[in-house]
Formats: C-alpha cells, structure tokens, sequence
C-alpha cells in the first residue's frame, strides 16, 4: 500500500491510500475475495458501512458443494462449524410425502455467516468503514471516492455491493429487469403448538396445487431452533401478502393444508421477515477496471437455492483464475475484465440459475399438461428413490446380521 496527501473542496486533507484491489461491499462475496486475494498476496482494502454485519434476511442455508468451494479459500471449516447441518430431510410433492433421503444442508443465519467469513480475513487487509459514494475507472487506475471525502486508488475495483444500483448507475451500467417481484421469501421460527419436537430433522414441502403459487416452504435447523423459509410467487400488492402478515399461521394451514399431517400442530415463533426478489441483470458491464460478482452482476431467484452458490462461483473464479494474473501486467483494459464475464464457470452458473428460476416458477404455478405431468413425474421420482434407500438399508442391515451370525464366539463386531 502506497500513501499520498490531497486536499479536498473544503480545505480538509486526507491521505490517499493506493492498493492493488479495492473491494466495495464486505458481505457474502466481498468478504470471501478480500480474505483469497490477500492470502494470494496482494494489497487490498475494503469498504462497508457496517463493521459488524448486521442481522439480514437473506441466504439462511448452504450445502456442502459450496462449503467445498469455501475450502478453495481456506475458510469451509469456519464456516462449517458455525452451521448446523440437518442431515437427513423429508419431502413432500403434491402434498404426499415422497422421499426421506439424507441431506448435506447447512443452516446459519445470513449474517453470521458473513461475520465467520470475516473473522478469516487476513490482517493485511485494510478495512474501511464508510460508504462509497462514486467509483471513477479507466484503464490504468480507478479512484473510489467516499462520503468522508476520502479517496482511494486500485489497479482494479470489485463491486461486490448487493443490490445496491447507484453506484453502477453512476458508471453507465444499467440494470436490466427480467421480472420485478419475481417471488417473495418468507422467513420465521416454527416450533411445535404443543411442545417436544417435529418428528423430522428437515422438511421440504412443496405447494399443493398450483393456485396457491407456492414454491415451497423448506424447515431446517439453525442451532436449536426450526428455521423455515417460505417461497411464494405473489405481487406486493396482493391482499394475500397483508392476510399472511396479520395471522401466518391461519395462511400456512389455508395455503397447503396437509402440511400439518407431517409436522402437527404448529405456532410461528418470533417475527415474520419478508424479502421480495427483483430478478435482473446489468448491461454494459464490460468496463476497464471494473468487476461486478455476485448481485451486483444479477440476482437469483431465492426458491432455486442458486444465489449463494452464483457469488461463490463468481468470487472463486476471479480470484482463482484472473486477478493474480492480471495484476503482473500494466494496464486493467475490457479485454482483462473480459475474460472473467466469459469465464465457463461463470457463464454455466448464470445459466443454470436462470433456467432454475423459469423451471421453478413454472413447477409451482402453471396449470399446462406439461407441467403437471412434471410434478407427477417428480412424486414418483422421490418415492423410487425412497424405495431405493430403503432396499438398500435393509440389505446392508441383513448382511449386518448373517456376518455377525457367522462369525466366531467373542470375534468383534463387524462395523455399521
């Protein structure tokens, strides 16, 4: 890091702080590329407002895939630690359970998630609190100005900013909506009306019948407590929304109303949050300096699950496959920014949450043949899988036994 005095408007001086990267936003994707590219060597700063993340209804759960794309970062085992894993899950289509198959999900609160992450960022990285009220690129270097009147200089800029648009705006990138209020999230405590415990570890139930526009309701453990995240394609505007507000249990029961044939009697505990999803894109990207990843880039519709795995992929690919490189020689042109946009990892991620996100919708609200013949194909998909696994226990159960029954007097036990 290289340090240089100015003065602003107002007579105040600063110390204008040079470094290889800057980072704006130190949330999910942020705080993951801030603790890679230093451990990769590189001088890097980065800026949010918050030096504790705060409390966010956002991602609640992530699976082991992404915990193996954490361990590329050196920071899996943190943040496995920190999650609870369900292990095994029921599934419910068409409102008949189908399948009870292990499961490799991981529940933890969005921002301790963030906070793990950030207590593995290296020392050497600058933290700045403060927001970043303009962004200045060019093909040399870029200058990140913030409302304290501060400014830095980076070789490169890696928006990793949300869904915050002004500061892309300001670069004449536009975002591009594909559908605004594409779904909306649901987020609250369940616990049973009648104490004890549900008699599931997870639960996966999927909407009854494509009038409710129900994608589904997941239940999933966040330490002691059942977390469940319910996914709905409805209009703000939509009388359901205020009768969900007002009284969620009446409405989870009216909406699917065998879900209490699996879980029982059932109270929400705890506030009700409630996260709407604009489902975009940005155009004119391709900026010298410049990198968006994450939802800075574009969102993910949250009933595919896609959105936390879309950031990492993104983080892991820049920071794995370009950023290093870029920075042994002069210049941040488009053709360098470019070959992250046009990263195979990168573009079959984006894809494939698209896809995921047309399917979904289309799975929980049309009423074509197609469709429904889909849902049934997916009843007796799970209920062959569940057949499978339970041939499958019984068989190695047998074998258990028939060892056990030849093996000699005082031999040990064979393992399970």
């Amino acid at each position: 890091m290289k340090s240089g005095a100015i003065q602003d408007v107002s007579g105040l001086e600063w110390v204008m702080r040079e470094f290889e990267v800057a980072i704006v936003g130190a949330g999910l994707a942020g705080s993951i590329a801030a603790t890679m590219l230093a451990r990769a060597g590189h001088s890097v700063a980065i800026v949010d407002p918050n030096e504790t993340y705060p409390d966010e209804f956002r991602c609640e759960k992530i699976d082991f895939d992404q915990i193996d794309i954490l361990n590329k970062a050196g920071i899996g085992s943190a943040v496995l630690a920190a999650a609870t894993h369900d292990r095994t899950a029921w599934v419910s289509r068409l409102g008949h359970l189908v399948e009870k198959r292990p499961s490799d999900q991981l529940g933890i609160d969005y921002g301790r998630l963030v906070n793990t992450i950030r207590t593995e960022i290296p020392p050497e990285v600058t933290f700045i609190r403060g927001k970043v009220t303009a962004v200045a690129n060019g093909p040399e270097t870029q200058k990140v100005t913030l409302a304290s009147g501060e400014i830095l200089t980076a070789r490169l800029v890696i928006m990793a900013s949300g869904l915050n648009n002004s500061l892309r705006q300001s670069l004449g990138m536009e975002r591009c909506d594909f559908k605004p209020c594409y779904s909306i999230t649901f987020g609250f405590d369940l616990e049973p009306a009648e104490g004890g415990s549900f008699p599931f570890r997870a639960l996966t139930y999927y909407g009854e019948h494509p009038r409710s526009r129900v994608s589904y309701i997941t239940l999933f453990p966040i330490g002691t407590r059942m977390r469940a995240n319910f996914f709905v394609y409805r209009d703000l505007d939509d009388p359901w929304m205020r009768e969900f507000r007002a009284a969620p249990e009446a409405m989870l029961k009216a909406t699917m109303p065998r879900l209490e044939r699996l879980t029982g009697p059932f109270r929400v505990a705890g506030p009700v949050k409630v996260r709407p999803i604009d489902f975009y894109g940005t155009s004119n990207y391709r900026q010298p300096g410049v990198v968006l990843i994450g939802d800075a880039f574009g969102t993910a519709c949250p009933a595919t699950g896609t959105g936390a795995r879309k950031a990492m992929i993104d983080v892991e690919r820049l920071c794995n496959g370009y950023v290093s490189t870029w920075l042994t020689t002069p210049g941040m042109g488009v053709e360098k920014i470019a070959d992250f946009y046009d990263d195979a990892a990168k573009v079959r991620s984006d894809r494939k949450s698209r896809a995921l996100a047309a399917s979904a919708k289309g799975m929980a609200t049309d009423t074509g043949i197609y469709w429904w013949a889909r849902r049934w194909a997916s009843v007796a998909l799970g209920l062959a899988r569940w057949a499978r696994n339970i041939a499958r226990e019984t068989w190695q159960s047998a074998l258990q036994s028939f060892h056990a029954a030849q093996a000699p007097a005082g031999s040990p036990k064979p393992r399970a």
